[in-house]
């Protein structure tokens, strides 16, 4: 079974940065892409961000290209997303998905890490 954990929100304020982490685990042979989301109060699910498993492969929500950086670290199985310039309305939880090779969306998902950010 695939378990993704997500880590590294917290409440920065605005212009700060983070770095989130998303530590996978499981049989890695099927691996297709890993993507971030995140999710306001209130507000539907929105895409950030993606990144192949393997190759250089990236996609980025338009509104967020330039601010937001996705990277992988295979040896460790772990997908970071580094954030800066961070804005009041960067505010959500943050999620990191699998998407496995014979799957058309992303079928995995870890618990979120909420990010704050103020003023």
């Amino acid at each position: 079974q695939v378990q993704l954990v997500e880590s590294g929100g917290g409440l920065v304020q605005a212009g700060g940065s983070l770095r989130l982490s998303c530590a996978a685990s499981g049989r890695t042979f099927s691996w297709y892409a890993v993507g971030w989301f995140r999710q306001a109060p209130g507000k539907e699910r929105e895409f950030v961000a993606s990144i192949a498993w393997s190759g250089s492969s990236t996609n980025y929500a338009d509104s967020l290209m330039g601010r937001f950086t996705i990277s992988r670290d295979n040896a460790k199985n772990t997908v970071y997303l580094q954030m800066n310039s961070l804005k009041p309305e960067d505010t959500a939880v943050y999620y990191c998905a699998l998407q496995t090779v014979h799957s058309i969306s992303y079928n995995h998902w870890g618990q979120g890490t909420q990010v704050t950010v103020s003023s």
